[in-house]
């Protein structure tokens, strides 16, 4: 994965981030440091233009407003037609009937990564949950089986991300371990690592793209914590440790197991 890794570095790729008001500040210093060029436009007015032109699309419907879903379901028909990967984050979708009815038209519109937490690929498959708000109640392994079935019935390489981390285009599957125990103490790092994994998908295909953003944001994790006093501490030096992070040392982590 340090190869992608490699190209994302090389290439800078300019990645339009609709995504939720919480994420948008950490989502954009994140691809930053790792060395993408990130792009907050949400805008119905304006996202089919932008995303034509983008190097990847990334949808996260944490803060849904009419308006924004327009704006999404333009920027997504925009980036198909322009063959623009894009990236679905179903945020805590299954909370209400009408963010379960939108990540459904979402989903169906084919998104070339798909990641979510256990409970939200779950309940994408139509598989019951405890969830009740944004964060996950279920384990990543009960979950597997849903992202298998999401995978091959889209199209999509499926992301569930936890503990360790589990990917799969619905045949190959990649797990990625590392990370730390504060990165859930602290709001909308999954948000912005599906920022970043839209970044990956633009110099990568779809699956080794999702394992090297994990990757980088697990090594990152792990270099973070080593110093960190809690969680406040942990977000500045998670964003040093993206930046000061290489290709080579990516290469020697050793944090993912394919099989």
């Amino acid at each position: 994965m340090s190869e992608v890794f490699k190209k994302f570095k090389e290439k800078t790729p300019l990645v339009h981030c609709i995504t939720n008001y919480v994420a948008m500040n950490i989502s954009a210093n994140v691809l930053l440091a790792a060395g993408g060029s990130p792009a907050m436009i949400h805008t119905p007015e304006e996202t089919a233009d932008f995303a034509r032109i983008a190097s990847a699309l990334t949808i996260n419907i944490g803060t849904l407003s009419p308006p924004w879903v327009e704006g999404m379901k333009k920027a997504i028909t925009a980036a198909r037609k322009a063959d623009v990967p894009w990236v679905f984050d179903p945020v805590g979708h299954f909370a209400t009937p009408y963010r379960a009815a939108v990540a459904q038209d979402i989903l169906k519109m084919g998104p070339t990564i798909l990641r979510g937490n256990a409970s939200e690929i779950m309940a994408l498959a139509g598989q019951s949950s405890e969830a009740k708000g944004v964060d996950s109640s279920d384990p990543v392994e009960d979950a597997e089986a849903a992202a298998l079935s999401l995978a091959t019935a889209h199209n999509s390489v499926v992301v569930i991300t936890g503990e360790t981390d589990f990917v799969t285009d619905g045949n190959r599957i990649a797990r990625v371990k590392g990370g730390s125990n504060l990165m859930p103490q602290i709001t909308a790092m999954g948000c912005s690592l599906t920022c970043l994994m839209g970044g990956f998908a633009a110099v990568a295909p779809a699956l080794t793209a999702a394992v090297g953003a994990l990757e980088l944001f697990a090594e990152a994790g792990l270099v973070a914590s080593q110093t960190a006093k809690g969680p406040g501490t942990f977000q500045p030096l998670f964003l040093d440790a993206l930046a000061s992070t290489t290709p080579e040392k990516l290469a020697a982590a050793g944090l993912v197991t394919w099989q």
